[in-house]
């Protein structure tokens, strides 16, 4: 008998602390399941934020392409443009050179500036083949740079001749000038074209 309740109070002692462990167990394998889930949807809000900043980069970077091929498409028009302009530059400063040579030497009187309605030397004719020629490029390719250019030249060549300076001259000036402004035109957009294709 004594054996007996012996042997009740080990397996009573080995049962009980079995269910102290099992119970032990089964809260730790609790907490950790919590922080499971807790890390779980830590991770599915941070991959919820990242797909939605991923697709807001993508579309960012449509528009991007988007901008920088239209910005490439514009760039090659007035690229074109531009080179058509500065032929033309060139061949109205080629036309003044070779038709005014001498002019600078010529005396302006007020009288010929007055009269202004017919052409009285090569110079004029030379000032005016040089209008035509700036002003029908202009009209051709809708240049509103050209046709301010023209307007400019005219108005330069009949208040040079009044003053007895130099037309031509100043309107050699303003085409290099124009050439110029064209010029840096072109590099600012050679530079942001450049930025676009990288």
């Amino acid at each position: 008998e004594t054996n007996t309740q012996h042997n009740y109070y080990m397996v009573k002692q080995s049962l009980s602390d079995q269910m102290k462990f099992d119970t032990k167990d089964t809260e730790d394998e609790k907490a950790s399941k919590a922080a499971a889930e807790e890390a779980k949807a830590t991770a599915e809000g941070e991959l919820e934020a990242t797909v939605k900043e991923l697709e807001a980069a993508q579309k960012a970077l449509e528009t991007a392409r988007a901008s920088c091929m239209e910005v490439a498409a514009d760039h090659e028009a007035s690229m074109a443009s531009r080179a058509e302009e500065l032929k033309v530059l060139a061949e109205a400063k080629k036309v003044l050179q070779e038709t005014t040579s001498g002019a600078e030497a010529q005396t302006y009187a007020l009288l010929q500036v007055a009269a202004g309605e017919g052409m009285r030397s090569r110079a004029d004719l030379a000032r005016s083949e040089v209008l035509v020629i700036v002003r029908r490029l202009a009209k051709q390719h809708h240049s509103a740079a050209l046709a301010q250019l023209a307007s400019k030249m005219a108005a330069v060549a009949r208040m040079s001749a009044g003053a007895g300076e130099d037309p031509f001259a100043k309107v050699k000036g303003l085409i290099v000038d124009m050439v110029a402004k064209l010029q840096k035109q072109l590099a600012d957009e050679t530079d942001e074209k450049a930025y676009c294709d990288e």
